[in-house]
């Protein structure tokens, strides 16, 4: 059972890049930011190397989006240091502020900002300087990559949700940018749309190279994306791992609660075991503690397993590819999202079985 608490950043070699390396890309030192006294963002240390692409992710008031704000220059930096590739951007010391438009920064934010009077190719070629031949050469293969080559002449407001995200993408990636950011992209789209739309950005972003930093507070999202994701807790980022290291190994139950619904425990550790509703499992840690294990990772079976515990069901209803299960628990219900093709009777008895390496046991604070 993973033992919670320590800093186990990834460490695999794609995070220890040689030192000559690191110094490109987008840099964030020790950054903090307040709104009229209120701390938005309070030292925030972040990189993101070229070609790789770093989700913030955090709930709503976390500080994502003024991280944003920051290294785009939108706000002037208070406390810490900026830099893109070696050059200092913003420096709350020396009070350097270079403006938006010459950090060589790609900005998409969550309502496209289109110009509603420009057409797709004029609004893609906007932040273009070559002459007027080559602008129309480099739009003309940006949209036949995306397969939007029919809407070249059309304007913004005649276009789908999914269209206008593509042409607000190419729009930001066109001109090369040495940083790409973007804030909440995919937040105007419904589910199909999202999933489909999102495929299409990692392919461009991944081809554009740049170093990309992108807010956002949809957990699936930021696994499916990113090549690190920087969980952010009032103000603070609270952990900076790899996708899967963040899933299978969250550091505190605020990361451990942001992967669906979670059943939570409070229980006494003691002698390298921990007791719970869903059975005995391993620790390190002694004394009062918290167990989170989450309704996904709980298997139901008609019958005991080793290891298994045995409930009444409490309800059972279907949500599409699972289905939710309402168990009794000796402290209150315990939730499970299941596969099970039957479901279950009210009032029936299941098995539930718990993986041990799926169970986060964290001391109380």
């Amino acid at each position: 059972m993973p033992v919670h608490g320590l800093d186990t950043r990834r460490d695999d070699g794609e995070s220890g890049r040689a030192t000559a390396s690191r110094m490109k890309g987008l840099h964030l030192t020790k950054v903090s930011h307040a709104y009229d006294g209120v701390v938005a963002v309070d030292g925030v240390d972040l990189q993101v190397a070229p070609g790789e692409i770093v989700c913030l992710l955090g709930p709503s008031g976390c500080g994502k989006s003024t991280v944003l704000r920051l290294a785009a220059g939108l706000e002037d930096l208070q406390r810490g240091s900026i830099t893109i590739d070696e050059a200092a951007v913003s420096d709350a010391d020396s009070g350097a502020q270079v403006p938006p438009e010459a950090r060589g920064v790609g900005l998409m934010f969550q309502d496209y900002a289109l110009f509603p009077h420009l057409t797709v190719q004029e609004n893609i070629a906007f932040g273009l300087t070559a002459d007027k031949a080559e602008k129309r050469r480099i739009v003309a293969g940006a949209l036949a990559e995306v397969d939007l080559s029919d809407v070249a002449e059309r304007y913004p407001h005649t276009l789908s949700g999914g269209q206008q995200q593509r042409i607000a993408l190419l729009r930001a990636v066109v001109p090369q940018p040495r940083v790409m950011l973007l804030d909440e992209p995919f937040s105007g789209l419904d589910q199909y749309m999202r999933q489909q739309v999102r495929q299409e950005t990692l392919r461009v972003l991944k081809s554009a190279q740049a170093a990309t930093l992108m807010v956002t507070h949809d957990p699936e999202e930021a696994l499916y994306l990113a090549d690190r994701v920087v969980v952010m807790q009032a103000g603070r980022v609270v952990q900076d791992s790899a996708p899967l290291e963040l899933y299978q190994n969250p550091q505190s139950p605020f990361v451990a609660r942001l992967f669906g619904p979670a059943n939570e425990f409070h229980a006494n550790a003691q002698n390298g075991a921990v007791v719970t509703p869903l059975g005995q499992f391993t620790t390190d840690l002694e004394g009062e503690v918290l167990v989170i294990v989450r309704a996904s990772d709980i298997e139901v079976h008609d019958a005991p397993q080793p290891g298994s515990t045995q409930h009444a069901v409490r309800s059972a209803r279907p949500l599409g590819a699972v289905s939710e299960l309402i168990l009794e628990g000796a402290n209150g219900p315990i939730e499970v999202q299941s596969d099970i093709q039957q479901l279950p009777a009210s009032g029936s008895t299941v098995h539930a079985l718990v993986d041990a390496q799926r169970v986060f046991v964290y001391l109380k604070p």
